[in-house]
């Protein structure tokens, strides 16, 4: 079979995939980009074109601040947590933990991870309820009564009380995933460095800690990503309130397009997601692709 044959037969495999993934991902991409430029909503005969006024609009309108610093925040919380957090974590599990237990706690922590985001958004409500809540109540048994708040009801400690929820629920699941790298490692790395007496800690930045910096890299971009497309849990717990303090661009893309009906704006915002999470994507793989360690 000649060499050219064989490259259009593979072309027709991958064609199929290549056509949904150009309908269905790259072609509302570029049309989302395009309607940002427009005002419009659904009852529009004819989109207005209005050039960069929508993203003007989000640059001068202070709800959109602060839903992309709850975003940032969100991002940055997570990254200590669902990285750092769980890759120490998965370590001590890895290191420490007998092999018959090791099986009972990656089950426990991954519970969480099966829960619906509706569901631990639901029970978590009723954990912060200010009234029968079970956080306000155990401050008040511990003698902690003035740190008891509407932890939902409040600006101040809405959106952390969701991030807290996120947390909970996503920690388990990227520590299984460290896991997986850190069994990909060969022992003979971490004999070697007890061979030559490094102890547990220096073991772990030494060799555990560049041994899973692809898998890292993976959970970084899946985490700040996720960050960045924040949705479900925040319409669950508070749908933005109160007093838009908790809201994230997901929310108020959400609000603009179906609520206000203003869909040029919602599109500059959905552009404005894209943006960011496209660059963090890509300055991760090249970071990651410049120190990679092969063995």
């Amino acid at each position: 079979m000649s060499t050219t044959l064989m490259r259009w037969r593979s072309l027709a495999w991958v064609l199929p995939a290549l056509v949904l993934l150009l309908v269905f991902v790259y072609y509302p991409i570029v049309d989302n980009l395009r309607l940002s430029l427009f005002s419009w909503n659904a009852f529009s005969v004819a989109p207005t074109f209005v050039g960069l006024d929508n993203y003007r609009t989000a640059f001068h309108d202070p709800i959109f601040w602060t839903a992309l610093w709850n975003n940032t925040v969100f991002a940055v919380v997570s990254l200590v947590f669902q990285v750092g957090f769980s890759l120490v974590l998965a370590a001590l599990l890895e290191e420490f933990v007998h092999q018959r237990l090791r099986g009972i706690l990656r089950t426990i922590y991954f519970i969480p991870a099966v829960i619906s985001i509706t569901v631990a958004g639901i029970l978590f409500s009723f954990l912060y309820n200010p009234e029968i809540g079970l956080v306000n109540r155990l401050l008040g048994a511990v003698g902690l009564e003035s740190w008891q708040h509407s932890w939902l009801g409040e600006p101040s400690t809405a959106m952390g009380s969701i991030i807290a929820m996120s947390q909970w629920q996503s920690i388990g699941y990227t520590a299984i995933l460290f896991v997986v790298g850190i069994q990909r490692i060969p022992k003979e790395f971490h004999e070697a460095a007890k061979v030559d007496g490094a102890g547990p800690i220096r073991r772990f930045f030494s060799v555990t800690v560049p041994m899973v910096r692809e898998m890292t890299t993976l959970i970084i971009i899946l985490t700040v990503s996720g960050a960045f497309l924040v949705f479900n849990e925040v319409m669950v717990m508070t749908a933005g309130g109160p007093s838009d303090s908790s809201q994230v661009l997901g929310t108020w893309l959400y609000r603009n397009a179906f609520l206000n009906d203003d869909m040029g704006y919602a599109s500059a915002i959905a552009t404005v997601i894209f943006v960011i999470t496209l660059a963090i994507g890509a300055v991760q793989i090249v970071v990651s692709r410049r120190r990679r360690i092969q063995w």
